[in-house]
């Protein structure tokens, strides 16, 4: 992703004017003014020429510099480029600022400087030495965070200086840029538990163009055809070479569920229970897309992204590749709902068509347990991962297990759901693989589900 100024930055647009221009003296240029403001009047009370004269000097020199730096028409144009602009949480971008300078002079010495939040690193500053007319220079610096969010980077800042080093005059370009830090993604294995996606498989679905002999809906013969998909009965009727048109393959749907109550987790930072929930749902989507599901992510809230169809399914392989970026960039910012259940969720879910449904527990109390188990109800599958507020909260995950959690997993189980609790620390690709063994008949007590997914 690029950006630049909307225009060229003059070295003489400021606001105030001459005025403002004063307020850029550094420390050596309002040493020099005072003290040759001090000679002057020492020379004046005593009556000294000569140190008269040095104070004037002295006076001077800095209101020159202010002058001469005001007055001089850089016009030097700035553009950043981030490479990428959406990176996993913990990992590097690298930020590519270029400055050009469109005038007929020569600059002077120039001190280039981007705001970045404080999450993403220190304020990157670079010195630019003397940028001939036309010329240009590139430099780079890299920012990284283990928090997921939208981060805002800019306005540039370019500080003009004198040789002197009396007076320094800050102009900023407009642009800013966005760096999304998605969260971290883990490979999940291929587990075919129960048919597969995509039209293959015991687990395609196929909408079928036809439905009898009578209510063929034939297109025009294109070449390369088969002869034998001519219907002769279209052709005899439009006058041209008409065939059948074959049974669509269906992709088949996922829907990654995440529970964002606030009162479902406890704990925060990087290595809590809910940003450990939101990058198990980022890996699910992100795998379940790989394996040619159409994907949508539903929270808690009921909310639905993408949300550009009606049942919040892209319908094809190139809208479900854009809809991985908008669903990323949703759980970049998401944070925790005020909600206290899961009844908005439940009620999306029981609207919309079978398919494979994982999701992403908190605390599970009875009565959110029993409305979760109903969810299963329309799904052709079920994977609940739970995450127990007793384990997370405990300090080092240690102890016994909580006895209301136990109660939540046996109330999915009976409904249907192939559920696992995850202890303090799991690798997401350890339960992915538990919940396989699950379907298998590996764990004792453990409801199957029908369906497929891998």
């Amino acid at each position: 992703m690029a950006a630049g100024a909307p225009g060229p930055v003059d070295s003489r647009e400021s606001k105030g004017g001459l005025r403002a221009a004063l307020g850029g003296l550094t420390t050596r240029g309002r040493s020099f003014l005072a003290a040759g403001v001090a000679a002057a009047v020492c020379a004046y009370v005593l009556g000294q020429g000569d140190l008269l004269r040095v104070g004037l000097l002295l006076a001077v020199l800095p209101l020159v510099c202010v002058t001469v730096l005001y007055r001089t028409r850089y016009r030097v144009a700035g553009s950043r480029r981030l490479a990428p602009s959406r990176v996993p949480a913990g990992s590097e971008a690298r930020v590519h600022l270029r400055t050009d300078n469109v005038s007929r002079l020569p600059t002077g010495l120039l001190m280039l400087q981007d705001r970045v939040p404080y999450v993403l690193g220190p304020r990157p500053r670079f010195v630019l030495d003397r940028v001939e007319p036309g010329g240009s220079r590139e430099v780079s610096y890299r920012v990284r965070s283990d928090l997921r969010g939208r981060y805002p980077l800019g306005p540039l800042q370019l500080r003009l200086s004198d040789p002197f080093g009396m007076c320094e005059l800050t102009r900023s370009f407009s642009a800013y840029d966005t760096l999304v830090v998605v969260p971290r993604t883990e490979p999940l294995p291929a587990l075919r538990l129960a048919g597969e996606a995509s039209g293959y498989g015991d687990g395609r679905q196929r909408s079928l163009a036809l439905a009898g002999e009578d209510d063929i809906i034939p297109r025009g013969y294109r070449h390369g055809d088969d002869l034998r998909r001519v219907h002769w009965r279209s052709t005899a009727r439009y006058g041209e070479l008409m065939v059948r048109r074959e049974e669509q393959p269906q992709r088949a749907r996922c829907t990654v569920l995440l529970d964002t109550r606030r009162i479902a987790y406890e704990g925060a930072g990087p290595d809590s229970a809910f940003e450990w929930a939101v990058s198990g749902a980022a890996s699910a989507l992100v795998h379940m897309l790989e394996r040619g599901f159409a994907v949508r992510l539903l929270t808690d809230d009921g909310r639905a992204v993408p949300d550009g169809s009606a049942d919040g399914f892209a319908a094809s392989a190139q809208e479900s590749a854009e809809a991985a970026g908008v669903m990323m960039d949703s759980l970049a910012v998401v944070g925790h709902s005020s909600g206290g259940g899961l009844s908005r969720a439940h009620d999306v879910l029981r609207g919309s068509a079978e398919g494979l449904l994982v999701a992403f527990f908190g605390d599970l109390g009875p009565e959110q347990a029993a409305v979760a188990a109903r969810m299963r109800q329309r799904s052709g599958a079920a994977v609940a991962f739970v995450l127990s507020g007793a384990d997370w909260g405990r300090a080092g995950g240690a102890g016994a297990p909580g006895s209301g959690t136990d109660d939540s997993l046996r109330l999915l189980r009976e409904a249907g759901w192939t559920a696992v609790r995850v202890p303090p620390g799991a690798g997401l690709a350890q339960v992915w693989r538990e919940a396989g063994e699950a379907r298998s008949g590996a764990l004792p007590g453990t409801t199957g589900f029908s369906g497929g997914w891998s």
